[in-house]
């Protein structure tokens, strides 16, 4: 395989040896890398959706940064790379990112990897791409899978605009609160969540967002995939039927219309009342509302007659 190299800029690994990584049977030579810290996506299930020079950054690094080396270790078996594993997890300390930073300085090319996907979506790598920007030293970025646009270009639902929120508060009331802070964001809502908190995530999102329309990704790219799609008390009702599911999960869930808007602002209205009315008498719940929405005082006023009256008959 010719290559042009510039010594200059590349630089061979360590001991010096051609780095070379197995595709389609066939062994290719990894183009030789310039100091700095490569953040690569690898695949989040199907190992044939590595890109190519992925395997090359990954092939011609001077040490692989692994979320899982027991993980990534496999990926590089399959294509026959023996980059050296370094374990960088959510627990690596401060001391541990100066090493890595030292390496780059040093003169050598690491590559960062999470589990599966783009390293720093809902993983600690940012910590190790501030500290080496910080420092002056070049992130390279290696694109590839990502569960987050897999899931979105298969939904359904709107994409030219999305909010990723990663994961919920795992209490049913932090989670709603969190839920109803989200919920006025123009856009689909994309969420990870853990497969045993499905059924109950998804029952709080149908009581807190009402009927918007939904789809639970899971074990996307793998032999499993598979997209369930409707509103969200139609999957609510599902999941707690059938219980958690296995595999990894991503829930996206649609805009709201502005008749959904309407009610939601209504169902949070009277759910504050509700609760300030338990304690405090019909004026002094109002004011407290209408200061914590920032809605009229004669409004907020009047709803509350409305309930309390209700509750008394």
């Amino acid at each position: 395989m010719t290559q042009r190299i510039d010594n200059r800029t590349k630089r061979r690994p360590s001991g010096g040896q051609t780095s070379t990584f197995t595709a389609f049977g066939l062994a290719a030579e990894a183009e030789p890398l310039a100091p700095g810290l490569y953040v690569v996506a690898t695949p989040i299930g199907n190992l044939k959706d590595v890109s190519f020079r992925a395997l090359s950054v990954l092939a011609a690094a001077d040490a692989v940064l692994a979320e899982d080396t027991r993980v990534t270790k496999t990926l590089l078996a399959h294509y026959g790379i023996t980059t050296p594993l370094v374990a960088y997890h959510e627990h690596s300390n401060e001391a541990v990112r100066e090493r890595m930073v030292l390496r780059v300085r040093e003169g050598q090319a690491l590559a960062l990897v999470s589990d599966a996907g783009t390293p720093l979506v809902s993983d600690p790598g940012y910590k190790l791409v501030q500290a080496a920007i910080e420092e002056g030293l070049p992130v390279t970025p290696i694109p590839g899978p990502s569960a987050v646009l897999t899931a979105l270009v298969v939904s359904g639902l709107p994409t030219d605009r999305f909010f990723f929120e990663g994961f919920l508060p795992p209490k049913s009331a932090a989670r709603r609160s969190r839920l109803a802070e989200i919920s006025t964001i123009p856009g689909t809502l994309m969420l990870f969540e853990a497969p045993h908190r499905l059924p109950e995530m998804l029952a709080d999102a149908a009581a807190v967002l009402g009927e918007r329309r939904a789809v639970v990704a899971r074990e996307l790219t793998k032999m499993f995939e598979t997209i369930r799609r409707g509103t969200l008390p139609e999957l609510a009702e599902q999941f707690a039927t059938e219980g958690p599911p296995r595999g990894e999960i991503v829930v996206l869930i649609g805009e709201a219309t502005k008749e959904m808007h309407a009610a939601e602002a209504d169902a949070a209205l009277d759910g504050l009342l509700e609760a300030a009315l338990k304690t405090h008498s019909i004026k002094d719940a109002a004011a407290l509302v209408s200061a914590e929405l920032d809605l009229p005082k004669r409004d907020v006023y009047a709803r509350a007659l409305v309930l309390a009256k209700a509750k008394n008959e």
